[in-house]
Formats: structure tokens, sequence, C-alpha cells
């Protein structure tokens, strides 16, 4: 909101308004350094003696004022904890257009931001490294002095001088190559780019092949790889010529570049980073191997394609004001990414997996009292850094998804392209895309939408009905939903505005009533037989959760068990009542009895939120003496849907065949059942001797089974095939499973082995998190953490894989005593990054505790009862 942007904001550029970077780099791959000039047109608009932009680790050797006098600087003077340098002249500066030219030096880094080296191994298995950038949010200012603010928009001339065997991009297309003044080396100047921020300017100089082709539109397509597995780039390449037209036809706008580049880097913190025209992706992002890549694999390559393809307009051609706005960007991309696939790959039935994906996880996180609204404000780079989570991403595209349903696909479309055009090339707060959604559908968006951006939360809408005559009579009352059930004063504060839609048993997947809540209550009528079933929120479409009367739960429950109702709904009553069976609104008894409705379940999205949902209760309940009775029922549920879905893949069988044969068989696996147990041990043996190869889609399960149920020679084993192999989406499987154990040795040697040479720094995290499955792995991890912080909040300071790693390591346990633990080790060693997650962390911890106080005993005579 534009009052929140100026409370929290000062603008840095008050004086000094830049139109143009002529920015030239040299780097040197052997020392880690590089060396630059920057010429920046600027535009004075109010006398100064001093000029104040970005700058961190970098050292500028001069600097330059050059209008219609020339000035040299007479001091330069670095902020540090600002991350500002501040140019002073001996002069007043005059108003009018002139250029700040600047030399400058700094350090090819390995923290992955900024512009850093990565290293890799090339095909004669020598040590090389290539150098890459990774500026969002505020790290361009770690390459070359900047006014690294997003809506401080510049065009940019860059130019490279590198060796001439080195592969190297930029965002636009090379307009000349010339000799450098280095041996062995050439200068490459790049095309001007179209106004734009500084978080989006990207290079990368190194070793790769590529795979490319042309739209119908003449764009230029090209995906490149480490050498030798270009062929595995073939699969992205293919999403992205797909991609590009859709987005064009459903933006009603063309890509703006003439080219786009998709390029796999070894060495990468985030999944995928939006460049205009250059986008870098983790390996495991962008690479599809036939052979080694698994179903679920092949699809995550697919939705992330889509999400940065996604940015070059919504984000790149029209981006956010300022990082309050950050959601525009991600809450809205990791939405149209589903449309996307939706259209390329049909098969997939993307859009019931979004339930789990990001629905889900935006509502779970956004339960918590120390979540955060959509839109907050944000004033430095650390607090940049903790709103790049579920609440942006997840929730963000969930309550797109809610408004998208309300206003309908038409006029969603025209909304978007009155809103990109008259933002072309600019900068825009989420009001203005309110304003263009209204005027296209004539609803009050900005009303609506308000609600739910402005304020953190959803609400929890509690139903009940009457019958009068043929039609039922529905009661609503909403309130704040918070995770743990708790009512505080403040909670009444709370109401949104709620696209709700309504199906009944006589149309059980089309809506026969849409209509808006307003207030604390309101009652609608609709048709219906008194013995007809009314279902809430017709495919879980709206941010909210629903609480029915015991009367409309238990009608729907033969609907459950038929599959009258489509698999979001099924997923959807299913999730609400864990929810508030956490929350205590419910028994958590009654989840495991409307968990009989789900027997003759085969769709893989809703096992995926019913395992997750029992693998939270395994949580806890690894903290009570019925534990292994709680496991025989898991085993009990989900063994005959194993059984019926088999081992071997059917030729006829649909891509999500694939994903629940793999969950299942993981599950049983890690549950103990014998059966299961040892067809993975036997596969395993055969995999390890070269035999016969585990297909792809099975080695996870496979590998978390036999480690899960093995020894330290099981660990070797593991530990040799990372080793061996060179595929990243093996290694990562890898790397995520083999501290699955309850060996404390085995634990152990899993933390070191985390920190070693042979895990990339990018990787740590997901190995240490692995460890956490069981109560042993989860101290161990914890005390490893400690032990370690100086060195784990070095390696990811101001990045959000620390946040990942606190919130792995911390949240899952289940004691008042670990939740004082963790808050006095966090106020002794302060991560200002991670400050929301480490509080979210200490909630959750509180919740477990208050979950399993209310609800132990209930579950341990349910679980008694039904032996």
């Amino acid at each position: 909101m534009a009052v929140t942007y100026i409370k929290a904001f000062e603008r840095l550029s008050k004086n000094v308004v830049p139109s143009n970077y002529n920015l030239k780099l040299v780097p040197d791959l052997e020392k880690f350094t590089f060396t630059g000039t920057v010429d920046i047109n600027i535009e004075i608009v109010q006398e100064t003696e001093k000029i104040e932009l970005n700058c961190i680790d970098i050292d500028i050797k001069s600097a330059l004022f050059a209008g219609e006098s020339t000035f040299p600087s007479s001091e330069i003077k670095y902020d540090k904890e600002e991350e500002k340098a501040n140019i002073h002249f001996a002069v007043k500066l005059p108003i009018g257009k002139a250029c700040l030219k600047m030399e400058f030096t700094g350090e090819l880094n390995d923290k992955m931001k900024g512009f850093y080296r990565s290293k890799y191994t090339n095909n004669a298995g020598e040590e090389k490294y290539l150098a890459v950038t990774q500026f969002e949010a505020t790290d361009a200012r770690r390459a070359f002095p900047c006014w690294d603010e997003p809506a401080i928009k510049a065009t940019f001339d860059i130019t490279l001088d590198v060796p001439k065997h080195l592969t190297t991009l930029s965002n636009m297309e090379e307009l000349s190559t010339e000799p450098s003044d280095r041996d062995g080396c050439h200068v490459i100047k790049y095309a001007r780019t179209p106004i734009m921020s500084t978080y989006l300017v990207a290079f990368v100089i190194g070793e790769f092949d590529h795979v490319s082709g042309k739209t119908d539109e003449g764009i230029k397509v090209r995906v490149y790889t480490p050498l030798g597995k270009s062929v595995q780039g073939e699969f992205a390449l293919e999403i992205s010529l797909k991609t590009l037209p859709f987005y064009h036809k459903y933006f009603g706008i063309p890509y703006a570049l003439p080219k786009l580049d998709l390029i796999a880097i070894p060495d990468f913190s985030a999944g995928a980073m939006e460049n205009w025209g250059l986008v870098t992706y983790r390996e495991t992002a962008l690479l599809v191997d036939a052979k080694e890549s698994s179903a679920m694999a092949k699809q995550w390559v697919a939705l992330v394609v889509g999400h940065e393809i996604a940015h070059q307009w919504f984000g790149n051609l029209t981006t956010m004001e300022w990082w309050t706005h950050l959601w525009l960007n991600e809450g809205f991309a990791s939405w149209i990414e589903y449309l996307c696939v939706d259209h390329c790959c049909p098969d997939y039935d993307i859009w019931t997996q979004f339930a789990v994906n990001d629905y889900g996880r935006g509502l779970n996180l956004d339960a918590l009292r120390n979540s955060h609204a959509i839109e907050v404000p944000v004033k430095n780079p650390a607090e940049i850094d903790e709103i790049f989570d579920s609440i942006s991403y997840s929730k963000g595209a969930s309550v797109i998804r809610m408004l998208h349903s309300y206003i309908g696909d038409e006029a969603f479309k025209k909304g978007l392209n009155h809103y990109l055009t008259a933002f072309k090339f600019k900068n825009a707060f989420t009001e203005d895309l309110w304003n263009s959604l209204g005027l296209a559908s004539g609803k009050p968006v900005d009303k609506v939408m308000t609600t739910w951006t402005s304020q953190m939360g959803f609400p929890v809408l509690s139903v009940s009905q009457e019958q009068v005559g043929d039609k039922k009579k529905l009661k609503f009352s909403q309130r704040r939903f918070v995770a743990d059930g708790s009512e505080e004063e403040e909670d009444s504060n709370y109401k949104w505005l709620i696209p709700i839609s309504i199906s009944t048993s006589s149309s059980p997947t089309k809506t026969v009533l849409s209509t808006l809540v307003e207030g604390s209550e309101m009652e609608v009528s609709i048709d219906s037989k008194p013995e007809g079933w009314c279902k809430v929120n017709l495919g879980h479409v709206g941010f909210f959760r629903t609480k029915y009367s015991p009367e409309m739960l238990n009608a729907l429950i033969p609907a459950l068990k038929n599959q009258e109702l489509q698999p979001r709904d099924r997923l959807g009553v299913e999730n609400d009542i864990f929810a508030c069976a956490v929350a205590g609104l419910m028994k958590t008894a009654d989840f495991f009895d409307i968990l009989t409705g789900y027997t003759a379940e085969d769709n893989y999205t809703v096992w995926s939120d019913i395992n997750l949902n029992l693998s939270s209760i395994s949580t806890v309940m690894q903290y009570t003496p019925v534990f292994n009775e709680f496991q025989k029922f898991v085993l009990s549920v989900m063994k005959p849907v194993a059984q019926k879905v088999g081992w071997c893949a059917q030729e006829s069988e649909g891509h999500s065949v694939a994903l629940l044969r793999a969950l299942l068989i993981g599950k049983l696996g890690r549950l103990g059942d014998p059966d299961t147990v040892k067809e993975c041990q036997t596969r395993f043996e055969k995999h390890i001797s070269g035999s016969e190869q585990i297909p792809a889609d099975l080695r996870a399960a496979v590998y978390g089974t036999v480690i899960a149920n093995g020894n330290m020679r099981t660990l070797e084993q593991l530990m040799d095939l990372h080793k061996a192999t060179t595929h990243m989406e093996e290694k990562d499987r890898i790397l995520r499973c083999m501290g699955g154990n309850n060996s404390e040795e085995l634990i152990k040697r899993v933390l070191k082995f985390s920190l070693s040479s042979e895990v990339k720094s990018q990787d740590t995290v997901f190995c240490i998190a692995g460890c956490t499955r069981s109560m042993v792995g989860r101290k161990l991890a914890w005390q490893f953490l400690k032990d370690e912080w100086n060195t784990l909040s070095e390696r990811y300071a101001g990045g959000f894989l620390i946040n990942r790693l606190i919130s792995s390591v911390c949240s899952d346990f289940a004691t008042v005593e670990m939740a004082a633990e963790i808050k006095a080790f966090f106020d002794a060693n302060p991560a200002p990054a991670g400050a929301r997650t480490i509080k979210q962390s200490i909630e959750s911890i509180n919740l477990n505790a208050r979950w399993l106080r209310r609800d132990e005993e209930n579950i341990k005579n349910w679980l008694t009862a039904r032996q």
C-alpha cells in the first residue's frame, strides 16, 4: 500500500536519478576476483555535495562526476551495516544531466549471492569454476555500485572481458566481439536491455552445452547444461517453447526480448531466478534424464520453468514498487505456473496437486500467530529475505486462484492485460492490480481482496443446516482460524469478505450457489432434499477452513467412500477435519474415523495429503507409549492401497499412478512392513551390484526404506552411490534420505558428512533436515546446529536457506522445554534474517505440546478400541 510503503522506506536516491548503466566487468576465475568500471548516466535533481548509492563487498577505487564540469571524488565512505557507499565531492554538484564514472574491484565469493563462483567437474575430471550472478533481492550491489531498489529502473549496457573458450551469456544478445588486452580473452558487448530493475541483471561465464529452438513468433530459446548433458535440457526446451506462446496469448502481450536463455548452475541457493532473458536454475529444477529422472522431478521442472517464464511479464515487464509487494511477483507466478503446466501437460492433474503443494502449505503457515500479512512493511535486506516464504508464494497463489474463480477467466485475462499494458516497463502497487481486475469484472475486487492481503491469517467458516421443505437453510459464522485453537481479544477484529461456492448431492461437481460471505454471520437457502448432502467450498478454491456440524459431516461420509465427491473435495474434507483436530475444534479420533471413508481412495494427491497429516500425528506420537500402535494403524490404512497399485508400472497407467506407487512404498517401508522392506532390500542389492537398476520413480522410496531398516554398511553403500553419480537429482534424493535411521552413530556420521566437501553448500540443509524424522535424529540435528552454528550462519548469512535450516531442525519437537531451549539459544545467537522463522518454529513446538496434552488420551483410547 502506498502509505505503508512511504512509512516503511525512504528512497536512497533523493538527489540522483539514474537512466543507464554502462558496465564492464573483467573476472579472474583463477584468483576469484573481478575488476570493473561503470559509467552511470544520471540526473541531479537537487544540488548536493555527495552521491549515496548501494555498495557492499566491493571497493570503489575512484569516482568521477562528469557534467558541464568534471569533479573527482574527494572522499568515499562506506556504511557496511546499511550497505551504502557515500561519494563526497569538494563542491556542490549542479542540477542537470551528467555521468558518474567509477572503477572498482570485488571478490567472486562462494556465498551463492552477488557475483559468485560455482565449482564443477569437467569431462576430464578436473575441478573448474564458473562465474554467475544472483542479485535478488539486494545483491546487485555486491557486483557493482548501483541504486539497488526495484523502482529505480534503468537500462544496462553490459560488456564482459572473458577467456575465449568459455560460454558467456547476459540478459541480451551479443552485439559485438573484439580482441582483449588480455591473452586468450575477448571482449563481448551485449545489446542494451529494456529499462529494468537491478535485481534482474545477469551474466554467466563458464563451460556449457546447449539445445535450442524458436517459437512461432521467432523468439530464440536456448537451454544451457553442463558439458555432455545437452540431451537433459530437451524437456525444459519443449516446455519453454509451449509456455512462451501460451503466456503471450493469455496476457495479450508478446514477450519483450528477442531471446530467452535457461541455464543450469551447479551451486545455486534458490530453485531458480527469473533474470530477464537469462533464467538461472538449480540443475534439479531444469535437467531431465530419461533414465535417471523420476516423474515427480519431471513435473517439478515443468512447474519451475512455467513459474520463471511467467515472471518475464509479471515481475520483469511490470515490477512491484517495493518489496512490500513481493507477492505480486511470487504469488502470481506460483498460481499461473499451474495454469501453464495444465496446458502443457494435461495428464499431470496438476490443479489437484495445487491443493497440497501450495493451498495446504499456505494454510498451515498462516494459521500460526507468528505469520504475517501478504503485504508487510520491509526496511532492510534481512526483512526482505524473511518474506520469501509460503505466505508470499503459496498463500499469494491461493488468493489469486480464489480471485480468478470469483471474477471468471475472461474478466481475469482482460484485467491482466489492462494492468500489464498500463504499467509496462514501470512499477506498480497491489492496488493497481485490483483496480484493473475490478474494471474488467465490475466486481468489488479491491474491497474483497484487501481483507486477504492487508491482514494475516484466514477464517474458519462454521456451517450448520436446517431443512425447510425441499430447501436447506445454511447458517455460516466466521472467526479467525488459529492452529492451536486459542482465542484472543484481537481475533474479533479479523473479518474477511469470503467468496464461497456450494455443491450438493444432486450436483456434486457443479456450483449450485456462489455468494460472498460478509460479516460475522450469514444465512442462505439452497434446493436440497432432506437426505441430500451439501459441500461448501467446491474444489477447495476459497482460502479458508470449513467446520461442518456433525449432521452435515456424517452426510458427506458416504460421498467420500463412493467417490461421489471429486478428488479436490475429498482431500479438502479430510484436510479441514485434520486442521480442526489439531486446533482442538474436534478430536484427533474424529480424523481417524473419517479416514474409514477413504478405503477405496486411489488418487495420488488425496493420499499425499493424508500421508502428510498422518506424518504430523506421527511426529507427536513419537513422544508417547502408543507410537507402535499408531504405526500399525497407519500400516493398516495404507497397505491395501499399495497392494492394489503394486510394484510394477503398467504401460497404460497415468502420470499420477507412478507418484502414488512411490509414495505408498516409501511410507510402508519406513513403517517397517516386512514384505515391503524385503522387496526394497532385494532391489537395492541388485541395484548396487549393477545387475538390475531400480526405476527412477522408486529410488527415493527404496533408498529411504533400506536406510530406515539398515545399518552403517547401508549408509556406506548410499554414500558410494552419491559419490559415483553425476546426476544431481540422484545426489539430492540420496542426501535427503540417508539420515532416516534411529542409530545415533549413523546419524552423527550423516551430519558430519553434510558439511564435508562431498556435499554442496546448496544441499547441506536438506541433508541435515533428512536426519530429523525420528526423536533421536531430531535431538542430534539440533545439537549439531548449535555446535556448528558459526559455520552454518556464516555460510547462509542473510539468505533464505538459513530459514529452511532453522525450520526443519526446530519445528517438530513437542515439549515446552525444547521450545524454551531453542528460544534461549537464538536469544544468545541472533539470526536477523531468521527472526520470524524462529518465532514460528517455537510456536509450532508449543502447538505440538498442546495438541499432545489435549488429545493423547483420546488417541490412545481410539487405538486401543480398534485392536
